[in-house]
């Protein structure tokens, strides 16, 4: 092996041990939801604030970052280390609160838009080192992403408590820990600066026939994915009668680890839009069939295993797929205006699926989850002729 090739693998490994430690604070809340709603502590209307303020202060923090070029003007590390730890002081302030007030949603809006110079500028700094292989590394770190989002359900059971602090401690910690790593990382030789973000250049995400086709993808992608990971705990825990389900919620949402890196493996060797449109049929259909299935548990389980691989291994490909169809001028915008309005799409699903689950059932709430990306992959379908062939 090269020393040029161990660098690289060392530094990308560098790179998702301390996102996966960072981002355990996006779910930090989530995980406490079955305990809260099972000791009467939060309705299931106010948990989906505990989520949903996430998504909307990551949207706000995204859209800042990208109006000052933040990631550009300073050292992408020392962004991603500053964010880091406000992050983690923003959890770890969590225990000092009630856990559904006005108080618990702020400092979770706060940990959202630190995270938007964490998750982002890691796949700045992962896409310094891409060589004919950028699906891979973005399925990496998107894979980090969804292994640190998975890490609070099993905190609790790893510290012996079932307390809701727990969950937020342990990530607190956990996050100023994986911000440490960041300064041992250096990053590849195709490190630069994106094109700044220009808001006269939004309507191209539309009026660009590729672009619509890969952004509608997206939406449909994220119409499903933060809502499933928000909720299938509370799903798990009624069907298996009993709140302590983070272990089962863990692996479920672990397993899209593996979903992401396998898809990007294949993705740069096929068609991304292909890939990305086949993970999007098997994660509707995981969401249409496990209400009917939950009459079964371990078929139910082996379902939403199932989902949990499919519902995110296509996340990377639709930036992969906007990077390859911009204008280089354009895709920092581009990228920004994907992002912000999939990430609002998720807080309004978020808020959503706990009113349809009181009015129609969890399986038929779930069951509306899996229109979104059936509908996405129909738009990734048509997209694939249009993607660069050498991409």
């Amino acid at each position: 092996m090269s020393a040029a090739v161990a660098g690289k693998r060392l530094n990308l490994a560098l790179l998702a041990a301390s996102l996966v430690l960072v981002l355990a604070v996006w779910f930090a809340g989530t995980a406490a939801v079955p305990v809260l709603i099972a000791e009467g502590l939060v309705t299931p209307g106010r948990a989906a604030w505990l989520t949903a303020a996430v998504q909307l202060g990551f949207v706000a923090g995204t859209l800042i970052s990208a109006v000052l070029s933040l990631a550009d003007r300073l050292d992408p590390r020392r962004l991603f280390l500053g964010c880091a730890l406000a992050a983690a002081a923003a959890t770890l302030a969590q225990v000092l609160v009630a856990p559904s007030g006005a108080a618990a949603v702020g400092l979770r809006f706060v940990a959202g838009a630190a995270m938007a110079g964490v998750y982002p500028v890691g796949m700045k700094l992962a896409a310094s080192w891409a060589k004919g292989d950028l699906g891979l590394l973005i399925g990496i770190v998107v894979g980090a992403l969804t292994l640190g989002s998975a890490l609070p359900h099993l905190l609790p059971s790893l510290l012996g408590s079932l307390d809701w602090r727990a969950a937020y401690a342990g990530a607190g910690v956990l996050a100023a820990a994986g911000a440490g790593l960041i300064l041992r990382f250096r990053p590849g030789p195709l490190l630069g600066a994106r094109p700044p973000f220009r808001p006269a250049q939004m309507l191209e995400a539309w009026r660009n026939p590729g672009l619509r086709l890969a952004n509608l993808g997206y939406l449909g992608h994220m119409w499903e994915l933060y809502a499933m990971w928000a909720w299938i705990g509370v799903f798990l825990a009624a069907m298996l009668g009993r709140p302590d389900v983070g272990p089962w919620v863990f692996a479920v949402m672990a397993a899209g680890s593996a979903g992401c890196v396998l898809a990007g493996l294949a993705a740069d060797r096929w068609n991304r839009a292909r890939v990305a449109a086949l993970c999007m049929v098997v994660s509707s259909g995981c969401a249409l069939a496990i209400g009917a299935a939950s009459a079964w548990p371990a078929l139910a389980l082996g379902i939403a295993f199932l989902w949990g691989f499919a519902v995110v291994a296509d996340s990377a490909q639709f930036s992969a797929c906007v990077v390859s169809l911009s204008p280089p001028e354009y895709v920092g915008t581009m990228l920004t205006v994907q992002t912000s309005a999939g990430f609002l799409l998720t807080a309004v699903m978020i808020g959503m699926l706990p009113t349809a689950m009181v009015a129609l059932g969890q399986g038929a709430a779930f069951a509306l989850l899996g229109l979104g990306p059936l509908a996405g992959a129909v738009a990734m379908w048509r997209l694939a002729p249009l993607l660069p062939a050498a991409r």
